[in-house]
């Protein structure tokens, strides 16, 4: 909800918390003051704008401090006069925050109450839910890893007796090989050569040249 108010002949857009700067009112800090001129009143249903003024509409605001604006230098010059005159201007400002815009009974300040209170049941909700959900994950990472390792002991289990069957498998292999050794022995105590006898080691006499066969001749022109 927003409005539209007049004050020192500005207007002014404010709506609830909002801080503004008017020309110096005679207030005191802290007090509440109500704006009369109410040119406009828009809520998220209607708006009601005034013939000049809203009907039934009322804007407060809370006096914040008596304050003064920034420093405005006013120059003025005569050309061919040598006339030059500098002077420096604040104005004189109240701030002012509002606190309520009423409508027809329906008051921002009320409304926005009710949204807090709404947002935090809001929040209040999805925070349970996520405890909820945060327990509901927990449980399950749990469960899961108790089946994990249940079932790494059922395999270790099952594993276990497998291994002596290996062995077994390996023995007859171990058998072959002690049956080989035997025969390996028995060809070491094989019985020794009969040594070599004096006849056995004189020379045997050469073998009797051949004669040799006259070659055969060419016949020369001369025996032709």
């Amino acid at each position: 909800m927003y409005a539209v108010i007049e004050s020192g002949g500005k207007q002014y857009r404010v709506q609830l918390g909002t801080e503004l700067a008017v020309d110096r009112l005679d207030v005191e800090p802290g007090q509440t003051i109500e704006f009369e001129r109410v040119l406009l009143v828009a809520d998220e249903d209607r708006a009601a704008i005034g013939q000049p003024l809203v009907k039934g509409a009322r804007v407060s605001a809370d006096v914040v401090r008596q304050d003064r604006g920034d420093k405005i230098v006013v120059f003025k010059y005569r050309p061919k006069a040598r006339s030059r005159v500098k002077q420096g201007h604040r104005a004189d400002l109240t701030i002012l925050r509002v606190s309520d815009i009423e409508l027809d009974g329906k008051s921002a300040r009320k409304l926005a109450a009710d949204a807090v209170t709404e947002r935090q049941r809001l929040e209040a909700a999805a925070a349970e839910e996520a405890a909820r959900q945060a327990a509901a994950d927990k449980a399950l990472a749990a469960k899961l890893a108790k089946e994990a390792k249940a079932a790494e002991a059922a395999a270790a289990a099952e594993e276990k007796p497998a291994k002596p069957a290996t062995k077994a498998k390996d023995e007859p292999k171990a058998a072959t090989k002690a049956k080989a050794e035997p025969k390996a022995g028995a060809g070491a105590k094989a019985a020794p050569k009969a040594p070599k006898t004096a006849a056995s080691r004189t020379q045997a006499p050469p073998p009797a040249a051949r004669p040799k066969a006259p070659r055969a001749t060419k016949p020369t022109k001369k025996d032709e």
